[in-house]
């Protein structure tokens, strides 16, 4: 039980209003009871990133940069809080399913499934990090989230609140296994699907839909003969209706035809979604049941070019819904958009993915056909510029399907993020990024090179000194990896060293230039003023200064065409944001 008598009267008052402020419908948990150690472990230490050079792969500079990321994925979304805030077109995750075998880790120890607090533990670990994870996405992007029945409810509870009920699209069923290829017999249910969740940013996103083949003319296989020159007519609105009765017309079939008819059933959103279900409901509707199998002729509807639509009644009382007849439309595409459904069945790829991308991952591991289909709905494939993430990269299928998509020709970049617990980056994760990208063979099939190069950072820290200025210069000395990822310029192109002592750097990505400049010792901002004025291209200076209120422009006016970026203010102003202030 928490000790309330050692609080201080501000900690008190804060817990008073969460108390206040709890809600009444929705997903409540514990997360006092047992604080996550690499939350807390922020309040002393601020994450950076450290490259680690000899992992990097370049193979084409004028190929996208991925990024991977070794460390917690909480201190890595942390810094990404700075690099690429409001920056993500898409995320896909595949978190710990916190099964209770030994998939779950939670302040260095596994969950067992009989804890008391394991999901309290679960939702309050995924609960900090979709916040996180909300702050990077853009405007337009989307998150995929695969999960099981453990801890669906709550997932989905949690998404509700974290990214708003409003921008819940739909949870996708997925069947991954057989339903009679059993592999834990003493089970009492076999689990045959899993489970996607899919929410937006906002509503700037636009659903994207399949798109099918509209050459056909299969449906079009109706005529109707009217058997009858002058039948009864009735005025509906402004229009003139021909009104047949059962024996006054014949409906044939024959072989598909443009100018035939196609029979469509006017029923769920069919009855609002267009002029002839309107039609029919305004005017028809109440006759079903009392004049069946009555035939309607109504002029001026239909953009099919025949001047008129037939409408059906049906013939029995059983049948609660009617008919139009349409030609086949004078502006039919070649293609049709139509929803995706929400059952997807990737049974034959789960239980072949054991081996793909050229490594062992027994459990977890997702088909590259599968990501590729969450690429395809999340609106990937119309944009080949976008920046994927994914910070429980396990296995690396995320960013080995981004490199098979990217051969469309796209430039589309991932950031993966992974920790490395049973050294599975340095095991499964980074081989399989690094097979992907110079080929490999398994067996006697061999896969091709797929186009790219990648950038390798570790998660290291900044002690968070008491000393405004101290933690001020340890940033500034620590953040040049987290600039370059900001910018996407990592190629060195010159330095200045005076005695040792890192003055300034310049970094490169063909005609854009960024500068770091490193003011610990008040040196002389000229040489490098002469350096960035020589280059041509976009240029960016990144300036140390311990002005909490940014750069004097007045001091750069004779520096030719370039974009001044204070540091490191504006990072330790996301850091207080992200650890509630306890960034000093």
């Amino acid at each position: 039980m928490k000790n309330y008598s050692t609080l201080s009267t501000d900690e008190l008052i804060k817990i008073i209003e969460k108390l206040e402020n709890k809600k009444k419908f929705g997903l409540i948990w514990d997360e006092e009871r047992i604080p996550e150690k690499v939350v807390n472990d922020c309040q002393n230490n601020l994450p950076v990133l450290t490259e680690i050079k000899k992992k990097q792969i370049i193979t084409n500079e004028k190929k996208p940069m991925h990024v991977l990321i070794e460390g917690d994925n909480y201190h890595a979304l942390s810094v990404l809080n700075y690099t690429h805030k409001n920056g993500i077109d898409f995320i896909y995750i595949d978190p710990p399913y916190n099964t209770g075998a030994k998939d779950f880790i939670y302040n260095d120890l596994y969950v067992e499934k009989d804890d008391t607090w394991r999901h309290s533990k679960w939702i309050n670990f995924m609960s900090k990090r979709l916040e996180l994870a909300r702050q990077l996405l853009k405007k337009e992007g989307v998150i995929f989230i695969s999960i099981n029945e453990e801890e669906q409810a709550q997932l989905k509870l949690l998404c509700d609140d974290v990214f708003g009920i409003d921008n819940y699209l739909t949870m996708f069923s997925v069947k991954v296994r057989h339903e009679d290829r059993i592999l834990k017999g003493d089970k009492d249910f076999h689990e045959v699907i899993e489970y996607l969740l899919l929410y937006r940013k906002s509503s700037n996103f636009k659903t994207v839909k399949r798109v099918l083949d509209n050459t056909s003319i299969a449906e079009y296989v109706y005529e109707i003969e009217e058997l009858v020159k002058n039948p009864k007519t009735i005025i509906f609105g402004k229009k003139e209706v021909q009104v047949f009765q059962p024996n006054q017309y014949k409906i044939k079939k024959s072989k598909p035809n443009s100018e035939n008819l196609k029979k469509i059933n006017i029923r769920g959103s069919i009855k609002e979604g267009n002029s002839s279900g309107r039609f029919f409901m305004k005017y028809l509707a109440d006759k079903l049941g009392k004049e069946l199998g009555y035939l309607y002729k109504v002029p001026d509807i239909g953009d099919d070019g025949k001047g008129f639509r037939y409408f059906l009644l049906p013939e029995k009382l059983s049948r609660t819904n009617g008919d139009y007849f349409q030609g086949v439309p004078l502006d039919k595409s070649d293609e049709k958009e139509v929803p995706y459904p929400n059952f997807m069945d990737f049974e034959y790829d789960f239980n072949n993915v054991g081996y793909e991308g050229g490594i062992e991952f027994r459990n977890g591991k997702k088909p590259i056909h599968f990501i590729l289909k969450c690429f395809e709905m999340g609106g990937l494939n119309n944009n080949k510029n976008a920046v994927v993430l994914d910070f429980f990269a396990g296995s690396g299928s995320t960013g080995h399907a981004l490199m098979q998509l990217n051969a469309d020709g796209g430039n589309r970049q991932i950031i993966l993020c992974t920790n490395n617990e049973n050294n599975i980056c340095d095991e499964k994760t980074y081989p399989r990024l690094k097979k992907a990208i110079y080929g490999y063979t398994v067996g006697k099939e061999t896969f091709d090179p797929l186009e790219g190069n990648l950038k390798y950072f570790k998660t290291s820290f900044v002690r968070n000194s008491s000393n405004k200025d101290q933690l001020k210069i340890d940033i500034t000395k620590k953040c040049t990896e987290m600039l370059c990822l900001k910018e996407g310029i990592f190629k060195f192109f010159k330095n200045q060293l005076d005695h040792n002592e890192l003055i300034w750097q310049i970094f490169t990505n063909n005609s854009r230039f960024m500068a770091v400049y490193y003011d610990f010792a008040g040196k002389p901002l000229e040489s490098l003023k002469i350096e960035m004025n020589k280059l041509k291209g976009e240029k960016i200076l990144y300036c140390f200064t311990t002005d909490t209120y940014g750069l004097n422009k007045h001091n750069f006016y004779d520096w030719n065409d370039i974009r001044l970026e204070p540091i490191p203010q504006k990072i330790l102003d996301v850091y207080k944001r992200i650890f509630k202030g306890n960034v000093r």
